[in-house]
């Protein structure tokens, strides 16, 4: 069971840049979608946090949350979907996959890790991955350095989720730490935004996207984490970008060079090399 719901879970977060970038041929803006993903998830998590009547977070981690919802919620939905619309759904999806190595890094700065040589390893292949990938290109795929910053920096705030979880999943479940995080990401998020006149199949695409691929994700991933040790979560997770260039390719018919695509190997390769040898020594 638990398997299964990592499965669904990367299935569900593969969508996300399809239903993104039909949701903008639909006319709306990036940071639209970014905004109704946060208030959809969020308000299904508030409900859900009443229901189930989680503790309340005590002062000092409601400033931390916040802090979080805006860099992991507010930034985070903009970035990637922002990565989406100007480099495509494969790209935004591989560049997404950076944040091991943006972990490994700020692991070893705010919370004392040893780096180690595994960790150089994996930052030193998501450099090179990224580099074949911004030489490679592909076909309906923009590769410039705006689709590249994009992504990236979805793929540093992503690696918040990390950081955020080691100090907090443990104190209270995540069903109340969304609930607070992610209406402050759509507080972030709103006074960016461009509202659009949208008909039903926009209001129904949105709906995807707040609803199935961010809340439904969310708690089908939680709740594996319950029965996993985090590392094979971790390795399963990665079939997320996987999933998203086959829906790219079939759907917009993006397709990544030959070079582009070694480049995508490496940083898919570069996460599950570098945590499959932490599998062990923690069974051991």
């Amino acid at each position: 069971m638990p398997y299964f719901l990592l499965l669904l879970a990367a299935a569900l977060w593969g969508t996300l840049g399809i239903f993104g970038k039909l949701a903008v041929q639909q006319g709306l803006t990036p940071l639209e979608v970014a905004f109704w993903r946060a208030v959809m998830a969020g308000g299904l998590y508030l409900l859900h946090s009443r229901i189930t009547r989680d503790p309340a977070l005590k002062t000092p981690d409601i400033w931390a949350t916040v802090v979080f919802g805006l860099l992991g919620g507010s930034v985070f939905y903009g970035s990637y979907q922002l990565a989406v619309n100007t480099g495509g759904v494969s790209l935004a999806s591989v560049l997404l996959y950076t944040a091991p190595a943006f972990v490994a890094v700020m692991a070893t700065v705010f919370l004392k890790e040893s780096f180690g040589l595994k960790n150089a390893l994996l930052v030193l292949l998501t450099i090179v991955g990224v580099a074949l990938i911004s030489l490679g290109g592909g076909s309906k795929v923009s590769v410039t350095p705006v689709s590249l910053g994009w992504g990236l920096l979805a793929g540093f705030t992503y690696a918040l989720y990390y950081l955020y979880g080691k100090l907090y999943f443990h104190k209270y479940t995540p069903i109340s730490l969304y609930a607070l995080a992610l209406p402050v990401a759509a507080l972030g998020l709103y006074p960016f935004v461009e509202f659009q006149p949208k008909t039903a199949v926009a209001w129904g695409i949105l709906v995807c996207i707040g609803v199935f691929a961010t809340y439904f994700a969310y708690w089908a991933y939680s709740a594996a984490l319950k029965r996993l040790p985090a590392v094979q979560a971790s390795v399963i997770a990665s079939l997320e970008p996987v999933i998203a260039a086959v829906l790219a390719a079939l759907v917009f018919g993006e397709v990544l060079a030959p070079l582009a695509l070694v480049g995508a190997v490496v940083v898919l390769g570069a996460v599950v090399i570098t945590t499959l040898p932490a599998r062990s020594k923690t069974q051991a």
